[in-house]
Order: C-alpha cells, then structure tokens, then sequence
C-alpha cells in the first residue's frame, strides 16, 4: 500500500475541487445528485482553505468522472480555470511584461497551489512547455494532464489574448484514447505515446508583451507569492506542520506537549496559535484519523480490529462511535455503501 505521507499530505488548494463541481454544476447536474453516496463532504470543500490531500482529490474526481459519464472532464475544466484560480502567481503571471515572464512566473510559484507537476520551459525558440510529473497516481493521470494542458492554455490566451488552438502541438504522453475526438480541437496537432507532456508553441510568442502588463501590480502579486513561498518553505502554517508532523507518527500520536516542545514553543502558547488560526490540536488529530481511517475502509481489506489498531484506539467500539461523530455512519456501514477499491499505483 503506498505511503500515508504520500496520499494523505497536502496535494491541491481546493479551488480545484471547486471548479470540478462549478464544471458538473454547468453540465446541468444538481448539488443533490453530486452529493449522493459520495465519500466527501462537497460543501465542506467549496468553503475550506486547507489543501485536499491526494486521496481526497483521487476521490473527488473519479467519482466526478463517473457522475459526468466523460474521461475527459480534466480538459474541460483547465478550460474554465480562471487566472483568479491560482491566486497570487496568477495574478503576478497576467501583470508580467511579457508572455515568457508570465511563464517563468508562473513556473516559479507553482508550489502555492499545488504540488502535483508543473511546466518548465524546455525550449525558448521555438517555444516547448514540458510538464514535471511530480504526483500524478496512475488512476488520474488522464484527467490531470487534461486539466493542466488546457488550464496553461487558457493562461497563456489571457496572457496575450489571443486563441492558440490552431497554432500549437500537444505530445501527449499516453496512448490515443477512444475519445480523442472529444479534444482533438484543442491542438492543431498530436502526437500520441510520447516520453512527456508537451506544448510546441508558435514562434515569437514568448516576446509578446502580456495585455494586462503592469508593473506595480505585478511588483505587489510577487511580494504576495514570495511571503507565501517563504511560509510554504517553513513548513506552512502552525496548524499544516502539526498535521504533517502526526501524518509522520505512528500511535501513540505525541501529546499536545511534545508537540510544542517541537516547535520551540510553550504548550499555552501552542494553544494560542491554533485558537488563531481557528483550529485545536484535538481536531487536528480527528481530522487526520478520520483520512486515515477512510483511506483504509477504501482501500483496504484490513478488519475494523486492525483500523482501530491502526490509528491507536484502544478497542474497536471506540472506534466506532468516533467514527459515527465524523461521518454519521459505523465503519462497517462506511465500507458497505463504498466498497473496498484497489489502492491507486502512484506511478
């Protein structure tokens, strides 16, 4: 089974999984149906500010996948993904001089908002974006590169305001799926089983000045990234390095104490922190077990015995009633309405 640091650590800022559900939403399906026997609180992640860790997004979007009846649903919505999306790196892309800056820009902040892949220019003329796969499961594969291919496209028409479809080549790094024809417009030309997702761009592109070309914004988006880069750097947040630091722990999880301790700092003062940044160390460490447990219901054939074990209840019922609190259900009901599934490859 891969590891929890690797599927349970902060992957994507939920505005993806909010432009997933604006994307069904505009298909025509309703709140009510997206809601149904899914696994994840929708709501909650419409309004949450916290990253979805890489199971939530694995569920998230092989059931939007199911419920759209498309596999190319990642295309769609990177074309619906607005530059307000990626935040302040968005904002400093479209404020650059010029399209290769906004580029570079944008290489370079990534991180703020997801830490799935990024592009980096591998030719400058002509102009080649190649994408880093850096956590891409297997099982999501198609629907990321979709989604990156056409977000940067989309990006780069607002950068220069000017449609590239006809203009560009997509090497596409999988076989040609049986629903090519649904995307085959968003490039002029393909290039099937390739070693790596590419973009040919046209000549000349990336010296066009960007439209929205301003320096001072672009000055005050780039003090925004670097304070946010700075904290990323340093671990996140108080309340994201605690979490990172019981996702590394097996049970008996640290107390609040030894926690503090950690970081420098007094248990009151601790304490203080998480109240500012809304949060307890107790729910910090119900959040993690409750991914932790459903990441094993689903993903495993383990007992409830060993769950509990697992995660350092002491007997099953324990387990049980907590679980109820969390998700409104028994373990053994969690695992009847979902069933077990394979445990995605992460390439």
């Amino acid at each position: 089974m891969p590891s929890a640091p690797y599927w349970l650590g902060p992957a994507v800022h939920p505005v993806y999984a909010r432009l997933v559900y604006a994307e069904l939403l505009r298909q025509g399906l309703t709140a009510t149906q997206l809601q149904t026997n899914s696994p994840l609180d929708w709501q909650r992640l419409l309004h949450d500010k916290h990253f979805l860790n890489l199971n939530q997004l694995h569920t998230l979007l092989l059931q939007a996948i199911a419920v759209s009846g498309q596999p190319w649903l990642g295309f769609a919505v990177g074309m619906h993904t607005d530059v307000s999306a990626h935040g302040p790196a968005g904002y400093a892309a479209v404020t650059a001089s010029t399209l290769q800056e906004g580029i570079l820009l944008s290489e370079r902040y990534a991180s703020l908002r997801q830490h799935l892949a990024r592009f980096r220019l591998e030719s400058v003329e002509p102009p080649v974006l190649v994408l880093d796969e850096l956590k891409v499961p297997d099982t999501l594969r198609e629907y990321l590169l979709g989604h990156f291919v056409t977000g940067m496209l989309r990006l780069l028409e607002t950068l220069g305001g000017q449609p590239l479809q006809q203009l560009i080549r997509i090497d596409w790094p999988l076989a040609r799926p049986d629903w090519w024809a649904e995307v085959q417009d968003y490039a002029a030309h393909w290039c099937f089983a390739s070693d790596a997702l590419r973009i040919h761009l046209p000549q000349g592109l990336l010296q066009q000045p960007c439209l929205g070309a301003d320096a001072d914004a672009c000055a005050q988006a780039l003090r925004d990234c670097e304070h946010q880069l700075e904290r990323q750097q340093r671990g996140g947040s108080l309340s994201e390095r605690i979490k990172l630091r019981l996702l590394r722990c097996e049970p008996p999880y640290p107390t609040l104490a030894a926690l503090a301790a950690q970081e420098n700092l007094s248990a009151r003062t601790l304490i203080r922190h998480l109240h500012s940044e809304g949060t307890r160390y107790q729910t910090l460490l119900d959040d993690l077990r409750s991914e932790q447990a459903t990441w094993l219901l689903l993903h495993s054939e383990l007992s409830m015995e060993r769950i509990a074990e697992r995660l350092g209840y002491q007997d099953t019922s324990n387990f049980s009633r907590t679980f109820r609190r969390w998700h409104g259900c028994t373990p053994r009901d969690y695992r009847l309405r979902h069933p077990p599934q394979p445990a995605p490859t992460n390439g």
